[in-house]
Parts: structure tokens; sequence; C-alpha cells
């Protein structure tokens, strides 16, 4: 079973593109399950979602503590947030950010990836500069990141899931596909 949590803020889209996620994954002939995490229901508030990937049903119900895939929708929950908590060695994180990925400073070896999820929304009219909806660009740079799901089923989800704006979230996905920047992580020991 392969588990996904997502770090992001209310209004960012996490949610949706937990359920977009899952919707790409029965397009590919395996199955999903999307559910979100949330306290108090407000813009701009922490917001967790989960998806997880099986190639039988997925009976498992509980929020995902020790994931293989961590996606930050906005990088400063990594200051206030223990983003990276149960991620498995090895896992991969991808941080919506305009930064350099070698500027975090992340806990052990992980494979981890940046993509200017924001930009790329703004440029596509995606909610507004100040609030940039970054959930379709987030699952285009996943799905090039990680190989998880194929591009193609990710857009087709994307026509099929999202209210409005289609064609701009589809192509939002498809630039941050092509976006990806991508380190492997490795924390060198004081021994060594």
């Amino acid at each position: 079973m392969i588990e996904i949590r997502m770090h992001g803020r209310g209004g960012q889209g996490g949610v949706i593109a937990a359920k977009i996620l899952a919707s790409a994954i029965f397009k590919e002939g395996r199955f999903a399950q999307s559910f979100p995490s949330f306290g108090v229901e407000r813009r701009g508030a922490p917001v967790l979602a989960f998806t997880r990937i099986d190639d039988k049903p997925v009976r498992l119900r509980t929020a995902i503590y020790e994931p293989d895939h961590i996606i930050v929708l906005d990088a400063t929950l990594i200051k206030s947030t223990n983003v990276f908590s149960g991620l498995k060695s090895g896992g991969t994180i991808l941080i919506n950010t305009s930064a350099q990925i070698g500027l975090f400073d992340f806990p052990e070896e992980y494979h981890a990836a940046a993509v200017d999820a924001s930009g790329i929304a703004v440029k596509h009219n995606l909610g507004t500069k100040s609030i940039p909806i970054v959930n379709t660009s987030i699952l285009g740079a996943f799905a090039k990141f990680t190989g998880v799901v194929g591009i193609d089923a990710v857009v087709e989800a994307i026509r099929e899931g999202v209210p409005i704006m289609q064609e701009e979230n589809a192509a939002a996905a498809m630039e941050a596909y092509e976006s990806v920047e991508t380190q492997v992580v490795q924390k060198v020991s004081a021994n060594s």
C-alpha cells in the first residue's frame, strides 16, 4: 500500500487534490481512498489530506502516520508543524516553493522536490496572487516526481473533478509536471 499525506492551508485545495489523486488512481485500474482532517474550517488554517493507493480495495480508515510521500502545499508549514513526522526512510517530499530545494533542512535521507505551484497557479488564474489555489499544480509535479500516477490520468481526473476552469487547471498540472526540481537529500552525520 502507498500512503500519501498532504499538508496545506484551508483554501489551497488540498482536500480536492486528494480526491483528484484518488480519481486518477482509479482511472489507472487501482484502488484508492482519500479523506481530509482539519479542525476549525477557515481559510488559512492548517489542513491535512490523505490518500491511500493499493492493488486491492483499501479498507483502513485511519489517519496516515507513516507516509511514503509527503506533499507540502505551503512551505511556511515546515516551520510551524512537523510535516516530516513519520515519513518512511527513503520517502519523498514535494514542496510548493519558489526557493531552491537545497535550502531546506531535511531530517534524514529523502528524495525531495520543489515546484513553484503558487507561481504556476497565478499564471493560470487559479485563485489570486495572494491566495493561489495550488492543488492541480502540485498534482502534476507529484506525478512527475514520484511516478506513482501518470500525468494523463491526473489531467483526466482534473477535467472531471474540478468544478470550474478545468482547462486552466489541466494546463497548470502539465506545466508543473515539466517544472519539478528534484534532489536526493542526505544528512551527513557529525562522524562522517
